[in-house]
């Protein structure tokens, strides 16, 4: 049987990767991942990478931190929507086989991080240029 990359987690980009995670939160009824947690007690919030989960602990959002990111201006021209998938895949080998597959459809290889022992990741293009994650990790 073949197995495929799953969706992990959509991943926003925000200045302000609390305020735009506390949103969501809101607004879906979310939680974050154990460990992300505000931090309280007037300790400042740097967070870098933010991810909320339903409650199931299933992930379903997660937000990165960027220094600039010029407002979208769609459906105008000019500005585009920002935004990326991450897709799981079990292990390193699947890892390895789906870059190729991805690159055989198509997709553009952007950012190798495979090195990284604790989360190894592909950053992809596809065809159009969007940007999509392919890492080891639980779906």
């Amino acid at each position: 049987m073949t197995s495929y990359p799953k969706r992990m987690h959509t991943a926003l980009d925000a200045t302000d990767a609390r305020g735009l995670a506390e949103f969501y939160r809101e607004l879906l009824g979310l939680r974050y991942r154990d460990g992300d947690e505000p931090p309280g007690d007037g300790v400042e919030d740097d967070a870098d990478w933010l991810v909320l989960v339903d409650d199931a602990g299933n992930r379903q959002l997660a937000v990165q931190r960027v220094d600039e990111l010029p407002a979208s201006t769609w459906p105008a021209p000019g500005v585009p929507k920002q935004l990326h998938i991450d897709y799981a895949v079990p292990s390193v080998d699947e890892l390895q086989r789906h870059r190729q597959r991805a690159e055989e459809l198509g997709a553009t290889l952007l950012l190798d991080r495979t090195s990284e022992e604790s989360e190894p990741l592909y950053v992809l293009a596809d065809p159009a240029g969007h940007p999509f994650c392919l890492l080891v990790g639980v779906a």
